[in-house]
């Protein structure tokens, strides 16, 4: 927070347009004013049960929460008897909204940024605004709470000493492989986020590049209709056609075995699309650093992908 510096209501807000209380169990709480800053508050996933009592008395006791969505930032509001001022902060309208923010901030304003559900950040648009409100001197406060990718990661009973989490995979085929292969070399539990109408195709993509590993389908956390199903890629793709698709979804992959190398299928994949992009010389040298093979197998196998490539063969010999 700036110092020297007096805080006062933003333009819009009196003291008294907050009624600044929250229910919970039943009983009217009163919260405190919060002081000035940007509060970054934790919503549940799906299981309303699982919001925090810090985060209940941040969000009655700022005075805006800016949201991705009004309407479903309301009902949670509604559902704890929370009068907020509420406003927009998403992907598409954060060049706009981003200047406001810091000009309310400045004038001594408490702002509390939420995300539709879960951790704000998390595959999520407000770094951008993170780093500008610290970068101008003012208090960033993380309230921690319910998390998809954590909660997917401790049911999956999978390794949990080391993960990456990597977000949406390409929605494209090509690419999508083309990523799983370069995912494929390190040495950590994945983390994957996935939309019911694509998690059948990653699988299939998942068990082509990546062979037999253990994995976890999280499907719904937290919510009415949860499912985790454990076992290989391979037993999990070959059951793919028969998923459930509503709802949203988590992959956790295991890592490789010690002894692992990329799949020859993986291997072709990764040349396939970085000989579009690029020389030959380039492809296999993004795909040494990737796979860890010898560069003469990968030179060899590259020069012969290359041949149904008229616009590669040929260039940059080694």
């Amino acid at each position: 927070m700036r110092t020297n510096q007096i805080p006062v209501p933003p333009p819009g807000l009196s003291p008294g347009s907050s009624s600044r209380t929250f229910t919970v169990a039943g009983q009217l709480v009163t919260a405190p004013k919060a002081a000035p800053g940007l509060y970054l508050v934790a919503t549940p996933i799906g299981n309303l049960g699982d919001i925090t009592l810090r985060a209940l008395e941040t969000l009655a006791g700022v005075d805006i929460v800016a949201c991705e969505d009004t309407r479903i930032t309301r009902r949670l509001m509604e559902r704890f008897s929370i009068s907020a001022t509420l406003m927009q902060y998403h992907e598409h309208n954060a060049t706009v909204a981003r200047p406001k923010i810091l000009e309310k901030l400045a004038q001594g304003a408490s702002i509390a940024l939420v995300s539709d559900a879960g951790t704000p950040l998390i595959s999520d648009p407000g770094f951008k605004l993170v780093r500008e409100v610290s970068a101008a001197g003012f208090n960033v406060i993380a309230l921690p709470g319910p998390s998809s990718v954590l909660a997917a990661l401790s049911v999956a009973a999978l390794p949990t000493d080391r993960f990456f989490f990597e977000g949406f995979l390409p929605s494209r085929q090509t690419a999508r492989r083309a990523r799983l292969a370069e995912l494929a070399r390190i040495d950590a539990t994945l983390v994957i986020f996935e939309s019911g109408a694509r998690v059948q195709d990653s699988l299939h993509d998942l068990t082509a590049v990546m062979g037999d590993r253990e994995a976890a389908i999280c499907r719904e956390m937290t919510k009415l209709h949860e499912e985790v199903r454990r076992a290989t890629l391979a037993e999990l793709a070959a059951v793919a056609d028969d998923l459930e698709t509503r709802g949203e979804f988590v992959l956790v992959i295991g890592p490789p075995a010690a002894d692992a190398g990329m799949s020859e299928d993986a291997l072709d994949e990764l040349l396939r699309t970085s000989l579009t992009r690029g020389s030959v010389k380039d492809a296999v040298s993004h795909a040494v650093e990737v796979s860890g093979r010898p560069r003469r197998e990968i030179y060899a196998r590259a020069l012969e992908l290359s041949k149904n490539n008229p616009a590669r063969s040929g260039d940059d010999a080694e």
